[in-house]
C-alpha cells in the first residue's frame, strides 16, 4: 500500500535552496569565465616610451588640425605617392573618382588609382583616362562587382582600359582605395 501511495505523489519538488545554491554557482563560473577571456583579449598597458610617442603624435594631429606644422617636419617630404608626374618613378598618382552607380543609383563609388608609366609619364594621357574610368564606373551596377570576384572583374576591365588607352605605355593600374557607400 505504500508503495502505492509513492507512485501516485508524482514527482517531487525541489526546494528554492537548491535552486538559489545552482543559480549562484553557475553565476560564479560565468563571472570568473567573463574575467580569464577579458584578460587575455584586453590591450596590455602601455610602457613610458609608448605612451610618450602616442603622446606627440596626438600633438602633432592637433598642431596639423589647426594648421601649424609640428617641430621637425618642415624638412620631411610628404611620404606616399606624389600627384605630378616625375621622371624618376615614373608614377602618377590620378585624383579620387567618385560617381554613383548605374543601378542602384543611390549607391556611390569612390576609386583612387595612381597609374605605372614606361618610361617618362604623360600627363594629358593620364587625365584621359582618368575620365575614361569615371564614364565607365557610371555603366557598372552593384551587382556586377559584389564580392571578391566582382571586384577582381571590375579590376581586370579597368586594367584592360587603361592599356587601350595608353596603348601599352602604362605597365601597371594601382589600385589605393576602393569605397562602395
Amino acid at each position: 500500500m505504500e508503495e502505492a501511495d509513492l507512485a501516485n505523489a508524482g514527482p517531487k519538488k525541489s526546494s528554492p535552496v537548491i535552486m538559489i545554491a545552482a543559480l549562484a554557482v553557475l553565476t560564479l563560473i560565468a563571472g570568473g569565465g567573463g574575467w580569464l577571456i577579458g584578460g587575455m583579449l584586453a590591450p596590455k598597458p602601455l610602457s613610458t616610451e609608448e605612451a610618450k610617442i602616442v603622446e606627440e603624435a596626438k600633438a602633432a594631429i592637433a598642431l596639423k588640425k589647426a594648421g601649424q606644422k609640428p617641430e621637425g617636419e618642415a624638412s620631411k617630404k610628404d611620404e606616399g605617392l606624389p600627384k605630378i608626374a616625375t621622371e624618376a618613378n615614373g608614377v602618377v598618382q590620378l585624383d579620387a573618382i567618385t560617381t554613383n552607380l548605374s543601378y542602384p543609383t543611390e549607391n556611390w563609388i569612390r576609386l583612387e588609382v595612381a597609374l605605372l608609366f614606361k618610361g617618362a609619364p604623360d600627363v594629358v594621357m593620364a587625365e584621359q583616362i582618368h575620365q575614361d574610368i569615371a564614364a565607365y564606373l557610371k555603366t557598372v551596377s552593384l551587382q556586377q562587382i559584389q564580392g571578391p570576384r566582382g571586384f577582381q572583374y571590375l579590376k581586370d576591365d579597368i586594367e584592360e582600359r587603361v592599356d587601350l588607352r595608353s596603348e601599352g605605355r602604362v605597365t601597371n593600374v594601382i589600385f589605393r582605395t576602393f569605397v562602395i557607400q
